[in-house]
């Protein structure tokens, strides 16, 4: 079954180092909702600061295939999209994934509780509480920290410092 012709979906796609943020600003000139994870980095001996991308060449946007594409080959937007080996067509990225996973990035929160429900390491867990409440993950301990872990496409994987107290254990 084909993909309806007005379906807006997430696609990731490549593209060559350091080329992120100027893909980013053409996406935004064309009104394109995109995503590319970033953070301030200051410069070394310097009070001035950059924005760095945080996973090189990769690209988030979200668009009907007929527009992903045609921003690739007519609007000559340097990108190579992430093609899915089972369908060996453009990889589509869950709304419900993209959502957990963007939140996971643009949020590390602290805090702490109470904690009766014993959690395993790798777990499925949900965020009960906070900012992040709702993002399903693994939860991941390390260094005395909880983390909740979210992945993309079996290969990307974000995480973010969440109290053992705000999750709940979810059906594996």
């Amino acid at each position: 079954m084909g993909e309806a012709v007005h379906t807006l979906n997430w696609y990731a796609a490549r593209t060559r180092y350091g080329q992120e943020l100027g893909v980013r600003d053409r996406l935004e000139k064309a009104g394109v909702e995109h995503f590319i994870p970033t953070r301030r980095v200051r410069k070394s001996r310097g009070k001035a600061t950059f924005e760095k991308p945080v996973i090189n060449n990769l690209v988030f946007l979200r668009a009907t295939k007929r527009e992903a594409c045609a921003l690739a080959n007519e609007g000559g937007l340097p990108v190579r999209y992430i093609v899915d080996c089972a369908t060996r067509s453009l990889l589509v990225v869950p709304d419900k994934q993209m959502e957990d996973f963007r939140r996971v990035l643009d949020l590390d929160t602290d805090g702490g509780g109470l904690m009766d429900r014993p959690l395993a390491l790798g777990d499925r867990v949900r965020v009960v509480k906070g900012a992040l409440r709702g993002v399903e993950g693994r939860v991941l301990e390390f260094q005395g920290r909880v983390y909740v872990v979210v992945g993309l496409m079996e290969s990307l994987f974000a995480k973010a410092r969440v109290p053992r107290a705000w999750l709940e254990k979810v059906g594996q």
